[in-house]
């Protein structure tokens, strides 16, 4: 590996980073990065994955203040998340994802809509997830397992799927959702990793220095988004939302 090419996915690595701690939109910059080095799409999807690790692990150090204000809300979200990510990695290596794929575009504009639904006022029920319906507790934890299945089985901007939907299933500040997102996403690639290491083909050079820059990144986020008007980022999340789903749609469908 030349030290361009090096430079190249370190500083892609720090972007990427950036973006998946602050908006979960990694995928923009990482997988295009990884198949513009000649890596195979497959290959690319689990380095990608492999690579991400590495971020979680920059953010869960600058995220314990968040992570302390709910602990059974985070436990309940990493767990669904885990869960459904090791389905879905297994489904990966036994099954195409082509089918799939033709659901992703739909599935991103879903979360930047999401992420224009006004958050009601919190004051008397943050901490208070306990006091909801059992069927309602029932259908947004489905819809949290269904994120982590699509995290192990697909994972293109997962994180920002999993932010979008915990921001309407957990009575949390948008803050607090994304340090939980963070570590849910750190837990499901870290399995889906250790999956793929037996049974698919991981670029553990590309991996590894991508991760150094993954890292950085990752601990700079949940610094930013503390310092960032809330309402201004989710705008600009599903701004990014929009585009990314405009840009599956053209390669899927045209």
């Amino acid at each position: 590996m030349s030290i361009v090419i090096i430079i190249y996915l370190l500083v892609a690595g720090i972007v990427a980073g950036l973006l998946s701690t602050t908006a979960g939109l990694a995928s923009l910059v990482s997988y295009p990065v990884l198949l513009s080095i000649g890596l195979p799409p497959v290959s690319a999807n689990v380095t990608n994955t492999t690579s991400a690790v590495f971020t979680g692990f920059g953010a869960l150090f600058s995220s314990q203040k968040e992570l302390k204000t709910s602990p059974q809300t985070t436990l309940t979200v990493i767990t669904l998340t885990l869960v459904g990510s090791i389905c879905g990695s297994f489904l990966l290596v036994t099954a195409p994802a082509t089918t799939f794929e033709h659901l992703v575009p739909f599935l991103i504009l879903a979360a930047g809509i999401l992420m224009l639904v006004p958050k009601k006022n919190l004051t008397k029920e943050v901490g208070q997830e306990h006091a909801q319906s059992k069927p309602a507790l029932f259908w947004k934890g489905l819809a949290i397992l269904a994120v982590g299945i699509y995290i192990g089985y697909f994972g293109a901007s997962a994180g920002m799927i999993l932010l979008a939907v915990l921001t309407v299933t957990i009575r949390q500040t948008f803050v607090v959702s994304n340090a939980i997102k963070n570590l849910a996403i750190l837990t499901a690639n870290l399995v889906a990793m250790l999956i793929y290491a037996f049974t698919a083909h991981i670029d553990w050079g590309a991996a590894i220095v991508m991760g150094a820059g993954f890292f950085i990144g990752g601990y700079l986020g949940p610094i930013v988004v503390r310092h960032v008007s809330v309402p201004l980022l989710r705008r600009l999340i599903a701004i990014g939302a929009f585009a990314l789903a405009g840009y599956f749609f053209y390669t899927t469908y045209l």
